[in-house]
């Protein structure tokens, strides 16, 4: 029994725990536990068991072999400043454990090609037309932001619960994109969070890392472009605007009444004075934190399909869970909570002579 040491300084950070709580919960010393996660000792299998145990899960997580940690400059975290370095990690944390989710799924299936345009330095609304001109979408407005971006080879998982300060991120591994989205958010700011997130990975590659307010105000801009295009903004006649004419407008595009609003004052459809007036009406009616009446959230399309051809052949959640040696609950926290009640029988080990190709339509 041989603890990885980069295994339990993830495990640790996934479960928002500090040394000394960590190492209190498991009946051992802060000095011990730090060794451990440098590897300049190693425990005992009686104590790798209670290690295990005061982080909830298998023993096999913290034996598998090293793994990298996302780098705390990687990824784009909006408002970082008002983060803790412990939220920051626990979200990054929850990021890796998805990409070992994606590993698993890319050995047996075929998923979209990368199409995601790279234009760094393009003025946010044109990078937006530039976007919407490569992948055919024209003036239409989005049907659905996750399939779309999907379709497109961007990896999409859900944010765990535990990290619900973090609205969404963003970043490349190993050139390929992912984006991590809040479900506890109204659908039309998870669509405006999945737009936000693809102007990051459009407007900031790998060799430019998105941080800082201007970067945040560049993906902003570029989301409400690409969900509200100007030229069918103008076309649906809302100079100046009233509230209820707003809130009845938004339903075209399926955003949100205060990104509807800004949107139309970039555009001069309003005027200051107009603009905050409406933004005054909208919070206190209730659309400041939230979307009354609103529409159900996006989910991922690529996903249920993954499930769908795995229990086909068998292969439940909870064979998956065991492989990757975590707990199935914490699978499911990836997965926009589409894990179904898990069917008996099943076995991971079956070789697939073909992978199957997954198409988003």
């Amino acid at each position: 029994m041989t603890l990885t040491p980069s295994r339990l300084a993830l495990a640790r950070k996934r479960r928002g725990l500090t040394m000394v709580r960590l190492a209190a919960d498991a009946g051992v010393t802060t000095r011990s536990l730090s060794a451990y996660e440098s590897g300049r000792q190693r425990p005992g299998p009686r104590t790798v068991r209670a290690l295990a145990g005061a982080l909830g899960l298998p023993v096999a997580f913290l034996e598998a072999p090293e793994i990298d940690e996302i780098p705390p400059d990687a990824a784009s975290f909006r408002a970082l400043s008002k983060m803790t370095a412990s939220q920051r990690d626990r979200a990054s944390s929850a990021g890796r454990i998805a990409f070992l989710i994606n590993d698993w799924i890319e050995e047996r299936f075929h998923l979209p090609d990368l199409e995601v345009p790279s234009l760094p330095g393009l003025d946010p609304q044109t990078a937006a037309e530039v976007v919407r001109a490569r992948w055919g979408l024209g003036l239409t407005p989005v049907a659905n932001m996750i399939h779309l971006i999907e379709s497109r080879g961007v990896r999409v998982f859900s944010l765990a619960e535990e990290c619900a300060e973090v609205d969404a991120f963003s970043l490349y591994w190993h050139g390929t994109p992912f984006c991590f989205l809040n479900t506890m958010k109204s659908g039309e700011r998870g669509r405006f969070d999945a737009a936000h997130e693809l102007g990051h990975l459009v407007l900031h590659t790998e060799h430019r890392v998105p941080h800082g307010p201007e970067a945040e105000q560049e993906a902003n801009r570029f989301a409400a472009a690409f969900l509200m295009p100007a030229a069918s903004v103008i076309a649906a006649r809302l100079s100046d605007a009233t509230t209820a004419q707003i809130l009845a407008a938004r339903q075209e595009w399926n955003v949100s009444a205060m990104a509807l609003t800004r949107r139309l004052y970039e555009l001069t459809m309003l005027t200051e004075w107009g603009y905050r007036t409406t933004c005054v009406n909208l919070s206190r009616m209730g659309y400041r934190n939230g979307e009354p009446g609103g529409m159900r959230r996006e989910n991922s399309q690529l996903l249920s399909k993954v499930l769908r051809a795995l229990r086909g052949d068998g292969i439940t959640p909870a064979r998956i869970a065991a492989h990757l040696a975590i707990p199935l609950a914490e699978l499911n926290a990836h997965l926009f909570g589409l894990v179904p009640t898990v069917l008996p029988g099943g076995a991971i080990g079956s070789a697939e002579t073909r992978k199957p190709d997954l198409r988003i339509v």
